[in-house]
């Protein structure tokens, strides 16, 4: 080797140290995925403009997309959106009403074909793109952006009477702290002459009547308003009030409320789960509800309703999910969040059921002690009168009422029934059955706030565990709120560029003003209204449509490609039959079962009739019905409106002077579009070729230059570590991403 060889080698390798440390002092600056890059635009002027924006950004100030501060925020977060009260109320009932532990096998199977793959789609989608749900559909496909507005609008409906369900959790939990509870038992009504138990409340029960007429001060149907509900109105305020404190600062203050909100409701369950075991009848309760009835897993209802479950647990379609994800860093597993939070909901789920069962067992337990004493006192009142004391078996005392067990009563109903069997209906003996009992299916407010309540009434310390029980639905209520109203705000912070402080003290102020609807005396009527309405339909067709982007319009082969770029290795391929045919086939089905059976149910809702002390079905007047469809349509409409305004050239901003930009040895360089070349969509708006308007005045940016052209130039970099698709000058061997 010549003697000056090593001074060349070492020049070299100099050179390549220098390039190396500029590249590497270069890509620190940015190593956060969520700091801003700066970026050289055209203005339309043709006047080259140096920018610090965001990534994807719009606009010429400088500005940070939030992060999460941790992963364990981040799952936390995604856990408190998609576990909310439907797991505690509305699961336990399906799964009783649907064969038992047999109801567990559709759901886990649907879970699996419907839930897994769609909530693992959205979480990469907006862990790709880094947007929400308006920027994420616009960006796919320019005319689906109607999308992401469809999402807006659910999530709104569904935030206005969330919200308040919220409310009643926080006016049951002020008024917890009382021994005895306040719905303990009927209150009596004092006149002149006497004293005697308020009517309504004996012909219901103590919970009962202080659910409809102490809480919400029912109205006897939709049409009778009735005034407002001062102490209802007082507590939605403060719910509003939460909500908007806890979201004022986006991910940063929301973020940490999910550290309490996320794991104080397993708590509490865990608690209640140990102390209802410990009642008598729990294990009746348990028992009843695992015992499989394998041959109601036949009918169609069970796996539509299933399905339906399953898609509401996860909360596909509000935008939440996408919201949430849009904070993480590009190289996030999306793949393992999705697996994991899909099964901690599910078993969150089951562990709910179980409590609820536990608690609904023992309560059964009381209630039938009840029933048996209140028939044996029937029995002795008709010894020697229609009975004849012969009947009574030896080893039963009647003379001590209190001590005779069930078994001793079924057993003396049976020799009676027998004897007697043609003059036994006119006794009026009851069978007293636990059974029966824990037939008896409730569901939603009916569950929380009537029959939980009444099984509390019974519990040692009851007032400890009233307060634990509204505190823990205060709590699934926030987390499920935070994510709704996030998938409220990101897309439009995000689209229109609009301080989030202003944006969403100007959401919670909107909101409770309309929600002042629902906490007038007839406004459970029109919780229920919105419950069926506003949100089922509109968010399937979301949801069906999200499939059909990524699978049929953007293209399955390319978004594995991304995915494979994003998470370092590529998904199992279930993922791509189940996007592209199995999911989107199965969402139909659905969508379909629930149209039909949406026409073929006339619009009624569950009224309480005040004189008779009972629930009683009616249907909506006129002008209620058109206001539920007038729901579904305002929440669809956004989706063929955007269409149409794309596809026949409405909204046409065409940009005089367009620009790329791209990265070129850890430096950005400007590259003027060529004469004749399309644009590609630009990043915010989502443009389709030669239709891209600036995102803002004067300023244009693309995410890739048009595929027309040959050459190193033209390829495209698997968005390194940014997700859009600058050009890579000189590295003609990457391969592209069109995400």
């Amino acid at each position: 080797m010549p003697k000056n060889s090593k001074a060349v080698k070492r020049e070299l390798d100099d050179d390549v140290t220098e390039s190396v440390k500029d590249l590497l002092s270069n890509e620190d600056a940015c190593d956060d995925s969520f700091k801003k890059s700066s970026l050289i635009v055209n203005n339309h002027a043709g006047e080259g403009k140096e920018c610090d924006v965001e990534e994807g950004g719009s606009d010429g100030e400088e500005e940070e997309r939030p992060a999460w501060n941790s992963k364990l925020q981040y799952i936390l977060a995604q856990v408190g959106f998609s576990v909310g009260l439907g797991n505690v109320w509305r699961f336990p009932y399906l799964c009783q009403k649907n064969g038992g532990g047999a109801y567990l096998v559709p759901y886990l199977i649907l879970l699996i074909l419907i839930g897994i793959p769609l909530f693992f789609l959205e979480l990469a989608v907006g862990q790709r793109i880094r947007r929400g749900s308006i920027g994420v559909w616009n960006y796919i496909s320019p005319r689906l952006g109607g999308i992401g507005f469809a999402s807006c609008v659910v999530c709104f409906f569904v935030a206005l009477y969330y919200n308040v369900i919220i409310s009643w959790s926080l006016f049951y939990f002020s008024q917890s702290f009382q021994q005895p509870l306040p719905w303990n038992e009927c209150p009596l009504v004092k006149n002149k002459t006497s004293t005697y138990v308020e009517p309504e409340c004996e012909k219901s029960s103590a919970t009962t009547y202080y659910w409809y007429r102490e809480a919400l001060d029912i109205s006897n149907s939709i049409s009778e308003g009735g005034g407002l509900n001062w102490k209802m109105t007082v507590c939605l305020l403060a719910a509003w009030l939460m909500v908007c404190l806890a979201m004022i600062k986006g991910i940063q203050s929301s973020g940490k409320v999910m550290y309490f909100s996320s794991l104080f409701p397993y708590v509490v369950l865990i608690c209640f789960l140990i102390r209802a075991l410990l009642l008598k009848g729990s294990v009746d309760g348990i028992r009843h509800m695992f015992t499989p009835k394998l041959e109601i897993m036949l009918e169609a209802k069970v796996w539509r309703e299933a399905a339906t479950q399953v898609f509401f647990a996860l909360g596909l379609g509000f935008g939440g999910v996408i919201a949430f994800s849009s904070y993480n860093k590009r190289d996030n597993n999306c793949h393992f969040d999705a697996v994991l939070v899909s099964f901690i909901n599910f078993f969150t789920s089951v562990l709910a059921t179980l409590v609820v069962f536990a608690v609904l067992g023992f309560k059964a337990n009381i209630m039938n002690s009840k029933c048996v004493a209140l028939n044996t006192n029937k029995i002795v009142a008709l010894l020697g009168n229609g009975i004849e004391a012969s009947l009574i078996p030896h080893h039963i005392n009647l003379t001590q009422v209190s001590q005779v067990s069930a078994e001793d009563y079924h057993q003396m109903v049976e020799i009676i029934k027998g004897v007697k069997e043609d003059e036994y209906q006119k006794l009026g003996l009851e069978s007293c059955s636990i059974e029966d009992e824990l037939n008896k299916a409730v569901q939603g407010t009916g569950l929380a706030f009537i029959a939980f309540t009444e099984a509390m009434t019974h519990f040692p310390a009851s007032p400890f565990w009233s307060v634990m029980f509204f505190l823990m639905l205060v709590n699934l209520g926030l987390g499920s709120m935070f994510g709704t109203i996030e998938g409220i705000l990101t897309p439009l912070i995000d689209t229109f560029k609009v301080r989030k402080e202003f944006l969403t003290v100007g959401c919670c102020v909107v909101a409770f003003s309309i929600g002042l609807l629902f906490v007038q005396r007839s406004g459970n009527y029109f919780v229920a209204m919105f419950d069926d309405y506003s949100a089922t339909l509109p968010l399937l067709i979301v949801v069906v449509l999200e499939n059909v982007a990524i699978a049929w319009v953007y293209g399955i082969d390319k978004f594995f490609e991304d995915l494979k770029d994003m998470l370092g290795f590529t998904p199992y391929r279930f993922y791509y039959y189940m996007w592209k045919y199995i999911t989107p086939i199965l969402l139909l089905v659905l969508l379909g079962s629930s149209l039909i059976q949406l026409t073929m149910t006339p619009p009624s809702y569950s009224a309480w009739i005040q004189e008779e002390a009972k629930e009683q079905t009616l249907h909506f007047p006129p002008w209620g019905i058109v206001v539920c469809i007038s729901l579904v349509v305002m929440a669809i409409m956004p989706v063929p409106v955007v269409f149409a305004l794309r596809y026949f050239n409405i909204i046409d901003e065409n940009t005089s002077s367009l620009s790329t930009v791209s990265y070129k040895k850890g430096r950005i360089i400007k590259e003027s579009a060529r004469p004749g070349e399309d644009d590609d969509a630009s990043l915010i708006q989502g443009k389709s070729p030669s239709e891209a308007p600036s995102p803002m005045p004067g300023n244009s940016i693309y995410r890739k230059q048009s595929g027309g052209s040959g050459g190193p130039d033209a390829d495209t970099a698997p968005n390194g570590r940014y997700g859009i698709g600058y050009l890579m000058a000189d590295m003609p061997d990457m391969p592209e991403s069109d995400l």
